[in-house]
């Protein structure tokens, strides 16, 4: 008997799968010098954040450690600006959001030279994804679907959507996370934009799940806008840390309406929206 519940003690602890416990820090805030400021990536060297900042419609760009603006773009022909995403070529793709379309543009430095752009079939994009496959995934908030750009054609959609958001590539590096805010949920895609996996219901509680990014060993950290909180969930769907009491504040680990997430190693950028300002967080993953 006790060799047989040491046995089925070492399966257990070799089949549970053992992710980290995670905790955060606020170590910088950014002054008021931005509206409403929604999605937020790094460049892909890391020394710029780009910023949608929403009611100045542009891409802010801001001192990833500092949060001092450093230059903006986009301010003469954008409107309602959501979301950016870089492509392997340094290009960004940036949800221009009131004007139904993705403009692309080629970055040098904090310059942006508008070199094309995407609109086919999306109404107030809202989420935009370079994949590595070289495909174009975008999120139509308006028009409740999810288009798939190839070489500027559109080769594929899924339907069915409420309010989509944010896309983010899956740490297999094939697969792709979708914020399908106004139902509530979160979906694992396919590149093929088969439903591979729901996270939804009272384990989440979402309300209007916004943006997204992950953790190095693949945990999702969501901003639940709503609920006022930002949400940690490890890859096998178990809710972890949650930043926020669920009511609209302002200070450390208060948000209201927050939206824009960005990871890179052991740094959190959010974008508190209803406080318009940036917040950077030192996460600590203990085993």
């Amino acid at each position: 008997m006790k060799l047989q519940f040491a046995a089925t003690l070492l399966l257990s602890l070799i089949v549970w799968p053992l992710y980290a416990e995670v905790s955060a820090t606020l170590v910088q805030a950014s002054r008021p010098i931005l509206s409403n400021p929604h999605d937020l990536k790094l460049s892909p060297d890391g020394s710029y954040l780009f910023v949608s900042d929403v009611g100045n419609n542009r891409i802010a760009i801001l001192d990833p450690q500092t949060l001092e603006l450093i230059d903006a773009f986009g301010e003469d022909h954008q409107s309602g600006t959501h979301d950016i995403d870089f492509d392997s070529m340094g290009r960004a793709y940036v949800a221009d959001t009131h004007n139904n379309r993705v403009i692309i543009y080629s970055i040098s430095d904090t310059n942006a030279n508008q070199v094309g752009e995407l609109s086919t079939g999306i109404r107030g994009p809202e989420g935009v994804l370079a994949h590595p496959n070289g495909r174009i995934y975008v999120a139509g908030a308006w028009s409740n679907n999810l288009v798939v750009f190839e070489n500027g054609v559109v080769v594929d959609e899924l339907r069915g959507l409420s309010s989509p958001h944010d896309l983010e590539l899956a740490a297999n590096g094939l697969d792709i996370w979708l914020a399908d805010a106004g139902n509530d949920r979160i979906l694992l895609l396919s590149s093929e934009l088969a439903v591979k996996r729901e996270w939804s219901g009272d384990t989440y509680n979402f309300d209007g799940v916004r943006y997204m990014d992950l953790l190095d060993d693949g945990s999702l950290v969501a901003a639940d806008k709503n609920n006022h909180q930002i949400k940690f969930i490890t890859p096998d769907g178990r809710l972890g840390l949650v930043l926020g009491d669920g009511k609209p504040g302002f200070g450390a680990n208060k948000f209201t309406t927050p939206e824009g997430v960005e990871v890179r190693g052991t740094d959190l950028w959010l974008s508190d929206s209803g406080n318009d300002r940036i917040l950077r967080y030192r996460l600590r993953l203990s085993p």
